[in-house]
């Protein structure tokens, strides 16, 4: 069964915007977007009509790719002031048969009655294990028989005014939120494996103002931290120290320096445009130094607060976030870490970036949810679907890559 999701994620730098199908199990990238915010700081909407006119010029840019436009989505939320708590539901079965997705459904709304407050709202509801009748330890009770269904479930809310503050700016956008999930939960679906959700690990996400350390037990987050420090702490240390505007800055830290710089060139030269607006230029080596020592920075103050978080013994850490694709980030993460730290990778054509492993993982934490719930959703409609196999149809000489990638899982 082919399901089309959109997912979006309102960064204090970018929105990223991503479309993509779910076809034998396998997703595939039909277009992304990551187009320049505005009014928008740490995930929180500071300026509504910045907001607007960025959100809008974002999904024009997805909409002209894939000529229609596109009205619903899911999103991330920061995941900031995140409270959680272990809840019980119970229902009986429906037919008293068969435990069918609406079972599922109705056992976890019980969950969730009279477990928010007033101004929280609910963000996630993710089950444990379920017990049919006197079974317990299940993580799929769907087709078993039984006449009562209970499940444990960890629920996850924010403060209402966060959270409406965000949908009611995409409305205003033209785009309709049908469900948000927290950007730590994504992240962890962004690397997801069996081995993963059988242990207790940690996915630390280095964005551009902050960055978020959580926890997962059996992928389920369990704790969440969020520091104000991030990959624009790097650009500001480069502007402050070699005087370059900060377009200048985040130019040499994407594109010249090596993260670890036992492995930076001092032969490498690159020039670069001076707040007074001289060109100057620089070696690799005495960049790569600035950059490493925020970076290592940054993971220490993440390290600390793990171990502030949980006293468990962690198996994993996996680094995500735009900066971690800097070359050499491992070396660091290794130096800092161990070899418990890793970097994220993504390996889906169209977005082989970790500045994409919230969009994405959001995907597929949807997907797993409906799952879960025996529900199918397309968020684009049949006329829709219809005119993308229009558009690889009429334009096979176009070597456009949306036309190459729909044109393989159509013709698969």
């Amino acid at each position: 069964m082919n399901s089309y999701y959109t997912s979006v994620e309102l960064g204090t730098n970018d929105i990223k915007i991503l479309v993509c199908n779910k076809t034998k199990n396998k997703f595939h990238v039909i277009a992304q977007v990551c187009s320049p915010s505005a009014g928008i700081s740490k995930g929180i909407i500071v300026d509504t009509k910045q907001a607007i006119n960025s959100i809008k010029k974002a999904f024009k840019k997805i909409n002209e790719m894939l000529q229609m436009k596109i009205t619903k989505a899911v999103v991330c939320i920061p995941t900031i002031n995140c409270r959680t708590d272990i809840v019980i539901g119970s229902c009986d079965v429906i037919d008293y048969q068969e435990i069918t997705g609406d079972d599922v459904s109705n056992v976890l709304k019980d969950s969730v009655i009279g477990q928010v407050a007033e101004d929280e709202e609910l963000i996630t509801a993710i089950p444990i294990s379920f017990k049919v009748d006197e079974e317990e330890g299940i993580k799929d009770p769907k087709g078993m028989a039984g006449k009562s269904l209970e499940a444990k479930v960890l629920i996850t809310t924010s403060p209402k005014d966060l959270v409406y503050k965000m949908l009611e700016v995409l409305k205003l956008s033209g785009v309709e939120a049908i469900d948000v999930c927290y950007s730590a939960v994504a992240d962890y679906y962004a690397a997801k494996n069996n081995n993963l959700d059988k242990q207790v690990g940690s996915v630390i996400n280095i964005g551009e103002d902050k960055t978020t350390i959580s926890v997962y037990n059996k992928g389920i987050m369990i704790k969440s931290k969020v520091i104000n420090v991030g990959s624009k702490n790097i650009d500001n240390d480069l502007t402050y120290i070699f005087k370059t505007s900060s377009e200048e800055s985040r130019r040499l830290k994407e594109n010249f320096v090596i993260a670890d710089s036992r492995y930076a060139d001092v032969n490498e030269i690159c020039e670069a445009t001076l707040k007074t607006g001289k060109i100057k230029s620089f070696n690799q080596l005495e960049l790569s130094k600035v950059v490493e020592a925020r970076c290592a920075e940054i993971l220490k103050i993440a390290k600390n607060e793990l171990k502030n978080l949980t006293k468990r013994e962690i198996s994993y850490i996996i680094i995500t976030g735009g900066v971690s694709e800097l070359a050499g980030f491992q070396y660091v993460v290794e130096d800092i870490l161990g070899l418990k730290g890793r970097v994220c990778n993504i390996t889906t054509m169209g977005i082989r970036h970790n500045k994409y492993s919230s969009v994405y993982g959001l995907a597929k934490y949807f997907d797993s949810k409906l799952k879960l719930r025996g529900k199918h959703v397309n968020m684009l409609n049949n006329e829709d679907i219809e005119n993308l196999i229009t558009i690889k149809q009429t334009k096979e000489n176009n070597d456009n890559l949306i036309n190459k990638v729909i044109g393989h899982f159509f013709e698969n």
